[in-house]
């Protein structure tokens, strides 16, 4: 598949690399495709490639936001709303306001009756948005190795089909999935981020992962 990821970050980079590492096509999107961490990323990875972010979002056929949730619906304005029409994007965004956290915990700008994906489905009425990759670090996006995994990636969204086409990346990415429903459940799965972060900040633990448990 093509796969164009809007942000050239960490995340950006990251899930870049491990795409194609799966054999896929992929574009990393930037506001400035000649700045020298795009040069070192495009220098490890020839086989991808670099654009704007309008370029990137016509050249995938799925697409994955991973810029900061401050710049979320920004950013695809850049990238123009409709070329998001019909395409799955894989939203990797949390709401982190700015400034330090407290005791180690992050403050966000929504609150747990409204998610900053919801905002976003809204913004983009006619993409089908997956929520993935935000409650965990970049070092262990692709093929995770804690102890005792797979770690489970908590994933929701309206689109079953979508759902299934982003489990199915996760799984070859070495997740095991828990679908949790509908985007409103966003409004659950952004806070992890809170809580993956504490020990980060208060202990410099930055390699964990979730896992969910089961009975059966």
């Amino acid at each position: 598949m093509k796969i164009g990821i809007i942000g050239s970050g960490a995340v950006g980079q990251k899930l870049g690399t491990a795409f194609l590492a799966e054999g896929h096509e992929v574009m990393l999107g930037t506001r400035n495709p000649g700045k020298d961490e795009i040069k070192i990323w495009k220098k490890v990875n020839p086989k991808g490639q670099c654009g704007t972010f309008g370029v990137t979002a016509q050249f995938g056929d799925i697409l994955v936001l991973a810029v900061a949730g401050a710049v979320a619906e920004s950013a695809i304005k850049l990238c123009g709303t409709s070329h998001f029409n019909n395409k799955i994007l894989i939203d990797a965004t949390n709401p982190i306001k700015s400034g330090p956290p407290t005791d180690g915990v992050l403050s966000f700008f929504t609150d747990l009756n409204e998610s900053l994906m919801e905002r976003l489905q809204r913004q983009l009425p006619q993409a089908r948005l997956v929520k993935a990759f935000n409650s965990v670090g970049n070092a262990q996006m692709y093929k995770p190795t804690v102890k005792g995994g797979p770690p489970t990636m908590f994933i929701c969204g309206n689109d079953d089909n979508a759902k299934k086409t982003v489990a199915d990346i996760l799984t070859s990415f070495g997740w095991e999935i828990a679908d949790m429903g509908k985007a409103t459940a966003a409004r659950a799965i952004e806070p992890l981020c809170i809580l993956w972060c504490i020990p980060g900040f208060l202990q410099n633990q930055w390699t964990h992962a979730f896992k969910l448990l089961k009975v059966s």
